[in-house]
């Protein structure tokens, strides 16, 4: 290192302070800084969540963050269940390696957290002002799916991509709902029901391993081996509301209580040990889809307004989980009035929490919103949503599985006509008592496939997520066991496999090449088509205007495996062409590849 090098360095040393220098720290991969003032705790006069506001600015060469911070208690809240003490946290993911400077604004005064000037307020000394850097190194090479990648991104695409511009496709479990209505973690209750929906997750205790995290000694196996579980099946997408306060279950929320009165209090140690879930699923390469509230509950913070109560919850989750890589926040179940439940959030609400929400979370992490099942219900609230630039995506719900293709077509090709192409996912599917039902009872298991999830794959949808249904246990809201649904989660690694190997983000569907409209095609013009024959037989597809000569080979959508030949093996370009026989079972689902060969 020459003179120059090394006058350069300590003077940043002496300019920014001593900082974290000395720690290593990898891109990709969460800074911690932690403050201590004066202890309080979370019922104080003072309210330590409304009337402080830490935020700290972190910048590199050509990018910047301004971070919110959060009250911690005594800074190890998870394992002591303290609900006092005086540490304040700062969680940083940072997207490059490379010098990192920061610097912090600690204030203090009435309603100062979601107050937007940054100049009101008592200095909280002596930590307001103080600047810092760390050196942030290259993302190690065996750091796991997020921790290499980098975090889940819109960009502008159809599907989710992860920092470093590659694509996924999301599949997984829509339930239960209520994945965080688990005994082990703190203050976790339910009232006002005569069903106890509260979750051991027993049956998966023995899939946590050793190594994995617990707390509070052995705290927590169930919950992380069902993750375990999850991701060892192929999957990669956990549903899971942050907010039911009355809906359905009535187990799950932030805050002290169900009360109103303590919307604005935070249970620091139940959110510490959520945040211990999210950090597993993160290191799983599980994408923790969180979902901020229900359709019951759209107007139970500032009467469906993004005012003080709704401000205060959206910060407090971006604060505390919002570092993570794995994250989508979808602003709500079933959002909008409907004929079941007339008092819904209107236009200028839904467009009001999601430009807040969007605005502040300093990653811009994707944000979607879940829709009404018919789409008579659904067009009224999302007709006025296309291209609006703070919404990057929907969660459809969907009734009747026979329309699946043709809505979710309907709704990417609307979106991207007004300028904002959204990822549009299927995440909820009909009828509402049925869903997907478990492996004893699932005599629609043929249909799932044919109708959900290839229909939406071949539609350009990205990914699917699994309800369970209300009727046959376990449901959506008392379901434990990933197990009993053991069979779609194999169906979905089949098409995941078949899919992943695909140039799909430059396929769009071409239903209208193939001869018979009940099959579905999706390709790239004069490169690579897919048709699927949802009851096997034959199929034309029309290569008119298209040149070269074309391989065909089958896929058993069924059992996955190897390509196989069927009756016909080469196309030639220019006209309309039958794809032949399948290599068996001629009356079964089968998916084709058409490929140009050069």
């Amino acid at each position: 290192m020459g003179k120059s090098l090394y006058t350069c360095f300590f003077a940043l040393l002496l300019f920014y302070g001593a900082g974290l220098w000395g720690q290593q720290y990898r891109q990709y991969r969460p800074i911690t800084l932690d403050f201590e003032i004066e202890a309080t705790s979370e019922t104080a006069s003072v309210n330590p969540f409304m009337d402080y506001r830490l935020q700290v600015e972190f910048s590199s060469e050509d990018a910047k963050f301004s971070i919110p911070g959060f009250y911690a208690a005594d800074g190890n809240a998870a394992e002591s269940s303290a609900d006092k003490g005086g540490t304040w946290r700062v969680m940083f993911t940072p997207n490059k390696p490379g010098i990192w400077k920061y610097v912090v604004s600690f204030k203090k005064g009435k309603d100062i957290a979601i107050d937007d000037d940054f100049y009101v307020g008592q200095k909280v000394e002596p930590h307001d002002g103080i600047k810092g850097a760390v050196e942030v190194l290259p993302a190690a090479k065996n750091a796991g799916f997020f921790g290499s990648r980098g975090r889940l991104q819109y960009m502008k695409s159809r599907y989710l991509h992860t920092e470093d511009g590659q694509p996924l496709l999301k599949f997984g479990a829509n339930s239960p709902e209520n994945f965080l209505a688990y005994k082990d973690i703190d203050s976790t209750y339910n009232y006002e029901l005569e069903k106890n929906y509260i979750k051991t997750w027993e049956p998966h205790i023995n899939d946590w391993k050793p190594g994995d995290p617990t707390w509070q000694d052995d705290k927590g196996k169930g919950i992380l081996g069902a993750l375990n579980y999850l991701a060892s099946k192929g999957m990669n997408s956990v549903y899971a509301l942050t907010l039911n306060i009355e809906g359905d279950a009535r187990d799950v929320w932030p805050f002290l209580s169900h009360h109103r009165r303590d919307f604005k209090r935070y249970d620091v140690s139940k959110l510490a040990q959520w945040d211990i879930i999210f950090s597993h699923a993160e290191k799983l390469g599980i994408i923790m889809h969180l979902v901020t509230q229900e359709k019951e509950n759209e107007l139970i913070l500032d009467n469906g307004e993004t005012e003080d109560g709704r401000k205060l919850y959206y910060r407090e989750l971006i604060a505390r989980f919002g570092y993570h890589q794995n994250i989508i926040w979808n602003m709500g179940e079933e959002n909008g009035a409907a004929p079941w439940w007339p008092q819904g959030q209107n236009d200028q609400q839904r467009f009001s929490m999601i430009r807040f929400l969007k605005d502040t979370d300093p990653y811009k992490n994707p944000i979607v919103i879940h829709t009404l099942p018919e789409e008579e219900q659904r067009a009224p609230i999302l007709g006025p949503l296309l291209g609006f630039d703070r919404l990057d995506g929907i969660s459809m719900q969907i009734s009747d599985i026979t329309d699946i293709h043709r809505d979710i077509k309907n709704w990417m090709a609307l979106s991207e006509k007004a300028n904002r192409k959204w990822i549009v996912s299927m995440d909820e599917i009909g009828p509402w008592h049925t869903g997907t039902p478990n492996d004893a009872h699932n005599t629609r298991l043929d249909s799932l496939r044919t109708e959900v999830l290839w229909s939406t794959l071949t539609a350009g949808g990205a990914g699917v997520e699994w309800y369970f249904g209300w009727l046959k246990p376990p449901h959506d809201l008392n379901a434990e066991d990933w197990r009993s649904r053991e069979m779609i989660w194999e169906q979905s690694a089949i098409a995941k496999a078949f899919f992943e190997g695909l140039p799909y983000t430059e396929m769009i569907s071409l239903d209208e090449k193939l001869k018979e409209n009940s099959n579905f095609c999706f390709g790239k013009e004069g490169d690579t088509y897919v048709i699927y024959l949802k009851n096997g037989g034959t199929e034309t597809l029309d290569l008119s205007g298209q040149q070269g000569n074309y391989e065909v080979l089958w896929y058993d959508p069924r059992k996955g495996g190897i390509f196989q030949k069927g009756s016909v093996s080469r196309l030639e370009g220019g006209l309309p062409s039958s794809v032949g026989r399948p290599p068996s079972q001629e009356n079964a689902d089968w998916a084709i590849l058409v490929r140009r060969k050069e």
